[in-house]
């Protein structure tokens, strides 16, 4: 159990059925009333971001999120199978359960597959992926203006603002957080 006084950013508490994680958090002590806590609190199943206040008190049960590293082998369908590495059993997950930045994932990547008691919710790719290039314009003498950049298509089929000096068939470093380049690999 967790009081909501004990409150820390990214810890994961239940609440009627619904598991939350801590954004941020601010103990606040008017100079009249009662202190209280006021969190901005995401919904980790749905992703929902609200703001609640909650009584220092309250106690609530923590929430034990799993990530498990898995490998990425194949889709069929709408269906995306992940393999444990310890046990080599396989688990399909539908597209729902992935998140936008899984689009920079090929396969026998490794991601984290997030489960609550046992029910899978979503994926997290690696960090950092290294893909190649295979679709871009040629970049043109006299467009060196600063940060110009062009799209490229890489080998997973997701769209990537690159510089100019890129060309089809180079590795990249992409960050899927954000979806940007970073640096030739």
């Amino acid at each position: 159990m967790i009081s909501a006084g004990d409150f820390r950013n990214g810890v994961t508490f239940d609440d009627n059925g619904t598991v939350y994680q801590i954004i941020e958090f601010q103990h606040v002590k008017p100079g009249k009333g009662a202190a209280f806590v006021r969190a901005k609190i995401k919904n980790v199943i749905t992703g929902g971001v609200i703001e609640k206040t909650f009584n220092p008190t309250e106690k609530f049960p923590t929430a034990y999120i799993e990530r498990k590293d898995m490998q990425y082998v194949y889709n069929d369908g709408d269906l995306y199978y992940f393999m444990d590495l310890e046990s080599y059993e396989q688990m399909p997950l539908n597209k729902e359960q992935l998140s936008d930045n899984f689009k920079f994932v090929k396969e026998e990547m490794i991601c984290k597959v997030i489960s609550y008691k046992g029910n899978v919710f979503g994926l997290e790719p690696p960090l950092f992926v290294e893909l190649e290039v295979t679709a871009t314009e040629p970049g043109f003498k006299g467009d060196t203006a600063t940060g110009a950049t062009k799209p490229a298509t890489v080998e997973t089929g997701a769209v990537v603002k690159v510089p100019l000096f890129i060309e089809e068939g180079e590795k990249i470093r992409i960050d899927t957080r954000t979806g940007e380049y970073m640096e030739r690999a």
